[in-house]
């Protein structure tokens, strides 16, 4: 979505530049080279095209989540993209389209659940699956962390 949103500030012929230079940057093997890489190119685009610019650093610490947490490459694509949420929302879409009157939260639950069994016979294998428990161990790490602050944080 970011490449996407991006693009969309800028005129046709600039696009598949910036588009190479954000995917550059997103390989980087640390979050402050892609950081850097990032706001270097949001710096050469404040001129011509501020607004393009602007969603570049627009939730820029969101967009280096991954690399963050030292996900594999082959992961780190899967994780990078929004396509399965995507995919999922249109099977819910598609589901329960032609529910006229929903009738509480729990009419909504039990569509929602019949979406997700719906979509779940499409779903396929995440490249690189068998790295899931590192990227499981580094969240867990992050919410202790995270948790640690906090908890510093409120007894100051």
């Amino acid at each position: 979505h970011k490449l996407r949103n991006v693009a969309e500030h800028l005129p046709q012929n600039k696009r598949a530049w910036v588009k190479a230079a954000m995917n550059r940057a997103w390989c980087q093997a640390t979050v402050a080279a892609a950081r850097g890489k990032l706001k270097d190119l949001a710096s050469q685009m404040e001129d011509q095209h501020p607004s393009a610019a602007r969603s570049i650093l627009e939730g820029l610490d969101e967009t280096l989540t991954v690399i963050a947490l030292g996900v594999s490459s082959s992961l780190s694509k899967t994780l990078r993209t929004t396509n399965p949420i995507e995919n999922l929302q249109g099977t819910l879409k598609r589901v329960s389209r032609n529910v006229k009157r929903w009738r509480g939260g729990s009419m909504a639950l039990r569509w929602g659940v019949s979406a997700l069994v719906e979509a779940q016979k499409k779903f396929r294998r995440v490249k690189s699956y068998r790295e899931m428990p590192q990227l499981i161990a580094a969240l867990e790490a992050t919410i202790k962390c995270e948790s640690l602050l906090d908890t510093k944080a409120n007894s100051a």
